[in-house]
């Protein structure tokens, strides 16, 4: 058990024999005590109101351990980078294929039911090298999308970074930066295109406003079609080079 900078506190329940990372958090809007699971892996956020103590958080957790067993028990197994794996591109399945006569490049070709993805080298390294080559196609499809709407919307922005953001799918900063999950390259093209537009949006309204909406679906009529495909299966795309 150990306390972050922050003000949570970090631990692990026994549960159904299986250690579970727990962390509990206090925030000031929090009326009560509440609890999730963790959207990237097999674990539990808890949030308690400030000034309830954070064993009580705990606590609330391990009354709640038959919930938990179930609900993980119920959630789909990580599939990792393998060989042999298949995975969304771009919304698209695609096999990954380990090459290993050539040195470590990564590209993908075919189409259809022939798509896959190529990754030479080592086997050893083949989720690394696929890892850094995703988030450079994210990267790479986020700036032309927000390069286009910032010029659409008449904004600007100073930097634009892809992470494996576990709270948000892209954030604005005061300070004019934009970040997004990479993991966004495995969703399809309007899902990634959406969110471009509303974090661009974000650098004229740093709010939820009418106004705000009423600039996101002015240049992006696909708002609500994307939005309720990342209510379905947006927790489907932490799954994808996990390893449990």
């Amino acid at each position: 058990m150990r306390g972050a900078a922050d003000g949570t506190l970090e631990t692990e329940l026994e549960i159904a024999g299986k250690a579970v990372p727990v962390t509990v958090r206090p925030h000031a809007r929090a009326m009560r005590i509440s609890l999730r699971l963790a959207r990237q892996r097999h674990a539990v956020k808890v949030t308690v109101p400030d000034g309830v103590p954070l064993k009580k958080g705990l606590d609330f957790a391990r009354s709640r351990a038959d919930w938990i067993e179930r609900h993980l028990a119920a959630r789909p197994a990580p599939r990792p980078f393998v060989h042999g794996a298949r995975i969304p591109l771009r919304g698209a399945d695609h096999m990954i294929f380990h090459v290993p006569g050539r040195r470590g490049a990564v590209w993908a070709e075919g189409e259809g039911a022939a798509a896959r993805i190529c990754v030479a080298g080592a086997r050893e390294h083949l989720p690394r090298r696929l890892t850094d080559w995703l988030k450079e196609q994210a990267r790479r499809d986020l700036q032309k999308a927000c390069s286009c709407y910032s010029t659409l919307m008449e904004v600007s922005y100073r930097r634009l970074s892809v992470r494996d953001q576990k709270s948000r799918w892209g954030s604005c900063s005061s300070g004019r930066n934009l970040a997004f999950s990479w993991r966004l390259i495995f969703a399809p093209p309007h899902v990634l295109d959406y969110l471009a537009a509303h974090e661009v949006a974000h650098l004229a309204h740093m709010n939820h406003s009418p106004a705000f909406w009423r600039l996101v679906r002015a240049h992006c009529p696909h708002v609500d079609e994307a939005e309720a495909w990342l209510k379905q299966h947006g927790a489907e795309l932490y799954l994808w080079g996990a390893e449990g």
